[in-house]
C-alpha cells in the first residue's frame, strides 16, 4: 500500500465528510483527515477552486457546509466493473458477514436493470469456500491504522499474540498489507528499535500520537513483510534442506523464515513464538527431506512428533 496520498485525493475526501456531515469545522475535518487544521483548510479551498460550493459559518454554531443543489454524479459501473466487484467480495469474505453482505445488496440495487440482473445472479448462484488462514480484522481498528499511515504519524497499540500475551507499545505504522486473507501493519517498534509486522486481527486497541515519521524511500511494504514474518520472535529456527532454493520455496510460507542458499542445497532461517505448530502445520507438510539443525526448542518439538507419529504404528500383539 503507497503511503503517498494526493491532495486530490484528500480533497475529495474532505468533500465525503463534509456530505454526510455538514457543519464540520475545520479542527473537526483536520482531526478526520488526520492532518494539521492549515492543511484541512487547504483542501477546502482545492473544492471551491473546482466549483464546489463550499460554504463557511462562524460562531460555536459553525463549519463548512456544502451549497444547496451541490449532489455528486452517480457511481456508474460497467458490467464488467460490476462482475468483478461482486467477485472480490465473494472471494474476500465469502459467507458469515451480514454488514457486507448488505452493502453490496445496496450496490447491486443501484445498479442498472441491464448490469444488476447479472452481478445478482453471480451472487445468488457462486459460493465460495471459505479461506481458513483468513482472519478479517476490525474496519475500525484497520480503518485508525490506516489513518496513522496516510499522516505519518506513530500510534501506541495493544497487541495480543497468538500465545495470549498482550502488550502495549509504540510504533510507526509503515504500510498496511494484506497476504493470503490476512491483514497486517508493517511497522518500526520503538521498543524493539526493529520492524514488526503485526497481525491487525490481533491489534485490541490503536491510539494516535502527535510524533511525526518518514517511511523509509525506497520502501517496498510487500517484499518487507516478507522478509519480516518469520523474524523477530522468541524461538530461533534453523532447518537444512540438501535441494535447491527453487525446489524448497514452493513449500515455505514467509512466517516459517528466510531461504538462504547453502552449497547445493539450501537454509531456512526464521524465528517462532510457538515450535509445536511450527513442527505440526508446517514442517510436516513439506514432501522434501530436511534436517532440523536449531534451535533446541523446535528440535525438540519435532522430536515430540515423530515419537508419535512412530508410536501410532506399532503393532499391538
Amino acid at each position: 500500500m503507497s503511503t503517498d496520498i494526493s491532495p486530490t485525493a484528500r480533497a475529495l475526501r474532505t468533500l465525503e465528510i463534509l456530505q454526510t456531515r455538514p457543519g464540520t469545522t475545520a479542527d473537526e475535518l483536520a482531526q478526520r483527515l488526520g492532518v494539521t487544521e492549515r492543511a484541512a483548510r487547504r483542501y477546502v479551498g482545492i473544492l471551491r477552486e473546482a466549483g464546489i460550493p463550499v460554504e463557511s459559518v462562524r460562531g460555536p454554531h459553525g463549519g463548512y457546509t456544502l451549497g444547496r443543489g451541490m449532489k455528486l454524479p452517480p457511481i456508474v459501473f460497467t458490467q464488467a466493473e460490476a462482475l468483478v466487484l461482486v467477485m472480490a467480495v465473494l472471494d474476500g469474505q465469502p459467507a458469515g458477514d451480514d454488514l457486507l453482505g448488505g452493502a453490496l445488496g445496496k450496490v447491486i440495487r443501484a445498479l442498472p436493470d441491464s448490469v444488476g440482473r447479472q452481478a445478482a445472479a453471480l451472487r445468488e448462484h457462486a459460493a465460495a469456500a471459505p479461506d481458513r488462514n483468513a482472519a478479517r480484522p476490525d474496519p475500525a481498528t484497520t480503518s485508525a491504522l490506516v489513518a496513522a499511515v496516510a499522516a505519518g504519524r506513530s500510534v501506541v497499540v495493544t497487541y495480543r499474540s497468538e500465545g495470549g500475551n498482550e502488550w502495549t507499545t509504540e510504533v510507526d505504522p509503515w504500510a498496511v498489507v494484506v497476504r493470503h486473507g490476512r491483514w497486517y501493519v508493517l511497522c518500526m517498534s520503538h521498543r524493539a528499535q526493529a520492524v514488526r509486522t503485526y497481525r491487525i486481527d490481533r491489534v485490541r486497541s490503536v491510539e494516535q500520537t502527535s510524533h511525526v515519521f518518514e517511511p523509509p524511500a525506497d520502501l517496498d511494504p510487500v517484499r518487507s513483510l516478507e522478509e519480516n514474518l518469520g523474524a523477530g520472535w522468541e524461538f530461533p529456527t534453523r532447518v537444512v534442506f540438501d535441494a535447491p532454493v527453487e525446489q524448497v520455496a514452493p513449500w515455505i510460507r514467509g512466517p516459517m523464515g528466510r531461504l538462504e542458499p547453502a552449497g547445493e542445497g539450501c537454509v531456512l532461517v526464521g524465528s517462532t513464538n510457538n515450535p509445536t505448530m511450527y513442527a505440526q502445520e508446517w514442517l510436516a507438510t513439506i514432501s522434501l527431506p530436511f534436517r532440523v539443525e536449531g534451535g533446541p526448542e523446535l528440535r525438540a518439538a519435532m522430536a515430540t512428533l515423530v515419537a508419535r507419529l512412530t508410536a501410532s504404528l506399532t503393532v499391538m500383539e
